[in-house]
């Protein structure tokens, strides 16, 4: 049975609505700290509750979603992300908006079934290409969900955003129940529980422990507990996949070189990506009063995020290029590369807002062309009943890097903060620009380096026909 031709128009906004609900927090946060009387810590939890449930949900919804089941399994997290919106724009105080922040972090886990599915449903290159418009939505979607939802707010209040992010998931909701495909014909996996719990665990506590360690300080007793917790829990988990025979994840695929490339360069990426956008914002929303900053609204920062989409976009086709001249195995270094001027760029050219909308357009395009060669990667290295499974542990390692990234930003900016003062020096935006542009050439040395020998050639130049557009 051939798939209905709005089977890919849906899966694309399915992404992309993944993608715009994950960043309703960012651009809110400071406006929901005033509307509830919250301190600004407090109220950082509605942006960190969901890529906390995120990390923990994604590789639990890929496993039961490569199965016989993954239809219901899809329209049920879509109902769940609609009920966390509307839990979360109901006016009941920043507890029941964090439950409901919580309830839209399931939604972070539907990409890697998309792209799965693209794949069992579609054929040659519609399929391939499909795939990668599926990986990019992650960039593109936080580029257009910031101004955005950072508008809707400014005009109708803090709630009105969510009330939009919970109509979108609604019409979402609705277009999958009537074009998604009957779930494959497989066998059930069974769900890896301990491993699930062990990876749920050790993921929470390691961003809480990143996301609460510039607020209470990092000697803090109960955050070491926190940290020892989330190693043990981590290192427990790696030793119980090798051993089961259907873990949730098997990290024996992720050995080969191409999955390690593609893994480690998600995780290395998003914190790349997640120190620019952070510090990009902040330093535009600083008050003029501090030398160094533009007192921007909420609404023009989020509007410096726009180049951010248009050049993840624009990288999707830029790789086919690549990949039809027989040089695909360029575009994760590459991609890397143009990331490394983006930092290098808001290190020294950062006085003018014009600069921030150019550097974050190059930013855009290196973390778009980085994300357009994951899915190929890892299509190419693992089997197709593994397919969700395998980009559930590449998109967990992406939410990883962001959260690394925001942490690290925020802990940066306070080193950054003079005693007495309430604003960092400029200074601290040069450390964080430097760190970037060190992870971005890292990424882009290690990936030349094995993405290069002949081992690897045939299949990266095959992976990059599968990125393109």
């Amino acid at each position: 049975m051939a798939p209905p031709r709005a089977l890919v128009p849906v899966l694309i906004f399915l992404g992309t609505c993944v993608a715009v609900i994950s960043s309703l927090g960012a651009p809110l946060v400071p406006a929901i700290a005033r509307e509830t009387g919250a301190s600004l810590a407090d109220a950082q939890w509605t942006l960190t509750i969901t890529l906390v449930v995120g990390a923990v949900a994604t590789p639990v919804v890929g496993r039961l979603g490569d199965g016989p089941h993954r239809r219901p399994v899809v329209l049920g997290v879509l109902a769940v992300v609609v009920a966390g919106g509307v839990l979360a724009a109901l006016p009941l105080g920043l507890g029941w908006l964090i439950a409901g922040r919580a309830l839209q972090g399931f939604g972070l886990g539907l990409t890697p079934l998309a792209i799965a599915t693209a794949r069992d449903a579609l054929s040659g290159e519609r399929a391939r290409s499909t795939a990668a418009a599926l990986s990019i939505t992650t960039a593109a979607g936080l580029g257009l969900g910031y101004p955005l939802t950072g508008a809707i707010a400014e005009l109708g209040g803090v709630h009105s955003a969510f009330w939009f992010g919970a109509a979108v998931t609604a019409v979402a909701l609705a277009a999958a129940a009537v074009v998604f495909p009957p779930s494959p014909s497989r066998i059930a996996p069974r769900l890896d529980v301990v491993g699930a719990l062990l990876l749920g665990t050790g993921l929470a506590c390691a961003l809480l422990f990143l996301s609460e360690g510039e607020t209470v300080g990092w000697a803090a007793p109960w955050l070491l507990v926190l940290a020892a917790v989330a190693v043990v829990a981590l290192v427990a988990w790696v030793l119980w996949e090798l051993r089961r025979p259907a873990p949730l994840v098997d990290l024996r695929l992720a050995r080969g070189r191409t999955a390690a490339v593609a893994h480690t360069s998600a995780l290395l990426v998003g914190l790349a990506n997640y120190l620019l956008l952070a510090s990009v914002t902040f330093l535009a929303q600083t008050p003029t009063s501090s030398g160094y900053g533009f007192g921007a609204s909420v609404v023009l920062s989020g509007l410096i995020l726009l180049p951010f989409s248009a050049g993840s976009l624009l990288a999707g086709r830029v790789a086919r290029g690549l990949a039809v001249r027989g040089r695909g195995h360029l575009v994760l270094p590459g991609s890397a590369l143009v990331i490394a001027v983006a930092a290098l760029l808001f290190a020294t050219a950062r006085s003018q807002l014009w600069e921030l909308f150019v550097l974050m357009g190059i930013s855009g395009f290196g973390v778009g062309g980085a994300f357009s060669a994951f899915p190929g990667l890892i299509t190419q290295a693992v089997p197709p009943t593994e397919t969700g499974s395998a980009m559930s542990l590449n998109q967990v390692l992406r939410y990883v890097g962001f959260a690394t990234g925001s942490a690290l930003t925020a802990t940066l900016l306070e080193a950054a903060t003079p005693e007495g003062a309430a604003l960092p020096s400029s200074s601290g935006y040069t450390v964080i620009a430097g760190i970037g542009f060190a992870v971005a050439m890292v990424t882009a040395v290690l990936t030349g380096a094995l993405l290069r020998r002949p081992a690897a050639r045939a299949p990266v130049v095959t992976e990059a026909r599968v990125t393109g557009r």
